[in-house]
């Protein structure tokens, strides 16, 4: 295993800039928050850690490219930024998400407010549900998991056409697995970053899709017809559990987050890092690095600590309007993570 650590003043150059705009623009934060950034930085902080490299089929020795610090991300001329008349962004769902009423509702309802507290000071909005076979898209059954797959790219084109005026972005989720094109066995998910929408599906993020056993394969030989979406009727839905909750938030986020021209992270731990396989994903944190922070709320203006209270606040309301209880066990650990973060930004010593 290789532990990537980055001198502290690398970082801080990073995370800074060496341009004088931008550094003067770091002053404009708050005490609080400016000493928050920089500790985080340090090799012996508890809430920002080194990246460590397992394989050499993890992401970053496996796609080599320069890192993106703040400046090469805040000048990048292709970069999405809200404005005033597109600062919201919308989730579409694709098919359902379980066969007892609701559970489709309630499930993306749970996305949509997570989304909004990660990006805080941003509307988050619903489009109603759609089918399968309204999207018009290509489907298959992949030839070595024996599992339905829809064509990504098609579900783009569907969304391109759905995607409302006011739309900072739009995003497709489904637990449908995903091809890009026939020679690929599968992805998870798929984006226009140009055209601010992308589509990703949660059906890997199931514990027991690897297995034999998997209840998504299927049983027997079936010869698929274009445009018959009747194999769609039955197909096998994961229960909704705390991690595949869990990994959901973390997907949305991070991909969302390629909309707003953040690059994969190699500087600390971070929802931003590349990941290969879903061991890997499963290694990252929920959240963002202090540079990739810095890079979000240069883009919404957010108050750091008003952003955690609000990702604290959507843990603990447990309990929604919908009659079923949020399944958050798997964020016990980012719960904590948040409070101590929050008694840092509140300290005034």
């Amino acid at each position: 295993m290789q532990c990537l650590e980055h001198p502290v003043e690398k970082l801080r150059s990073v995370l800074l800039s060496t341009r004088k705009d931008l550094i003067e623009a770091f002053e404009h934060y708050s005490k609080e928050e400016k000493r928050f950034l920089e500790k985080g930085l340090l090799p012996d902080s508890r809430l920002f850690t080194a990246i460590t490299i397992h394989s050499e089929s993890d992401w970053i020795p496996a796609h080599p490219q320069a890192p993106q610090d703040f400046q090469s991300f805040y000048s990048n001329p292709y970069r999405k930024t809200p404005d005033p008349g597109h600062k919201t962004i919308y989730i579409q769902t694709i098919g359902s998400f379980g066969d007892e009423d609701g559970v489709t509702e309630q499930y993306v309802e749970w996305l949509r407010e997570y989304c909004e507290a990660f990006f805080y000071g941003l509307a988050v909005k619903l489009l109603p549900a759609v089918t399968i076979a309204a999207t018009g898209c290509a489907f298959r059954v992949n030839s070595n998991t024996n599992n339905l797959q829809l064509h990504a790219g098609d579900l783009l084109v569907f969304l391109k056409k759905r995607k409302p005026k006011d739309a900072f972005c739009i995003v497709g989720v489904t637990v449908i697995d995903l091809y890009p094109k026939d020679s690929w066995n599968f992805v998870f998910g798929q984006a226009s970053l140009s055209e601010g929408m992308g589509v990703f599906s949660f059906a890997r993020y199931d514990d027991d899709f690897y297995h034999r056993s998997y209840a998504g394969r299927l049983k027997k030989k079936v010869k698929l017809k274009p445009g018959d979406y009747r194999v769609f009727q039955d197909c096998y839905i994961p229960p909704i559990r705390s991690t595949l909750l869990f990994r959901s938030c973390k997907t949305v986020t991070h991909e969302i987050g390629h909309i707003f021209g953040i690059e994969h992270c190699q500087w600390l731990q971070c929802v931003m890092q590349g990941s290969n396989h879903l061991e890997e994903s499963d290694r990252r944190p929920l959240d963002l690095c202090p540079i990739c922070l810095r890079k979000l709320q240069c883009a919404i203006g957010f108050k750091i600590a008003d952003r955690y209270k609000a990702l604290l606040q959507w843990i603990e309301n447990g309990s929604s309007d919908h009659q079923t209880d949020k399944p958050t066990a798997a964020f016990q650990d980012f719960r904590q993570w948040l409070s101590m973060c929050l008694s840092l930004l509140e300290d005034e010593s």
